[in-house]
């Protein structure tokens, strides 16, 4: 592992062990919310922050933009994740899926009109999920408690360390060449895109859950995992895409 690694790793076990001090003794489980006043206070101005600002913007998206065109959107910038998802399966030494990903990678930017497309799918390469959390839990390191992240959403102390890690890989900054302003466009379009995909499914989720806190928290942890187990790959479920945090739609 490189020098980065060890120290995200590193930094992955102290944030884990600090969250052990949160409550002395206490068993680590999926729903382990020591920090629950916290976490709600900042989740309630996520949750704000969404009705006044992203889920406005992302109706007007939804309206001008047709939905086989979100679904290109969405894909492209799944793509652009190659990286990401590459590096860890080496770290991971899962081979083979790095080998699917690479010629995933180069089907969908080819045929598939720079990742606008996704003809990989239909020839068999599966599209999985890797990131840097999940190669920290695949080596031992404990998630620690629940936590929700201002702007970003759900996570735990390891998977904060590993979004931290991954956003540092090479080729992630969308397009490492055109201007700031541009490359947060970019990032805002996806994000936008991506809460319009959901927005009846969000919607039904606030109205029909008892505390909608509790929803997102457990359908989140439950979400993370599934896919540090290899859950089913290719399951683009509603509850996988809204707590996906490294797609930036966390809340």
């Amino acid at each position: 592992m490189t020098s980065r690694s060890g120290l995200a790793l590193a930094l992955a076990i102290g944030l884990s062990a600090l969250g052990g001090c949160a409550s002395a003794g206490a068993r680590e489980d999926r729903y382990w919310d020591p920090w629950e006043p916290m976490n709600r206070g900042i989740f309630r101005f996520n949750d704000t922050l969404d009705d006044w600002v992203l889920e406005p913007a992302a109706r007007g998206w939804d309206y001008v933009v047709p939905d086989r065109a979100e679904v290109a959107i969405h894909d492209f910038f799944e793509n652009l994740r190659f990286p990401v998802v590459f590096a860890n399966d080496l770290l991971q030494c899962k081979l083979e899926w790095a080998i699917m990903e690479t010629f995933r990678f180069a089907v969908n930017s080819t045929v598939g009109v720079a990742g606008f497309l996704d003809p990989a799918t239909s020839l068999g390469l599966i599209r999985r999920s890797e990131d840097f959390g999940q190669t920290l839990a695949a080596y031992g390191v404990p998630g620690g408690p629940f936590l929700m992240l201002p702007f970003l959403g759900p996570s735990n102390p390891r998977d904060t360390v590993g979004l931290a890690a991954d956003s540092a890989v090479p080729g992630t900054g969308f397009f490492v060449s055109i201007p700031l302003a541009a490359n947060v466009s970019l990032r805002a379009v996806n994000v936008v895109n991506q809460r319009a995909r959901f927005l009846d499914e969000i919607e039904e989720a606030k109205r029909s859950s008892v505390d909608y806190y509790v929803f997102v928290r457990n359908g989140y942890l439950d979400y993370r995992e599934n896919q540090i187990n290899d859950g089913q790959p290719g399951d683009e479920t509603f509850r996988e895409e809204l707590y996906d945090v490294d797609e930036g739609d966390g809340n």
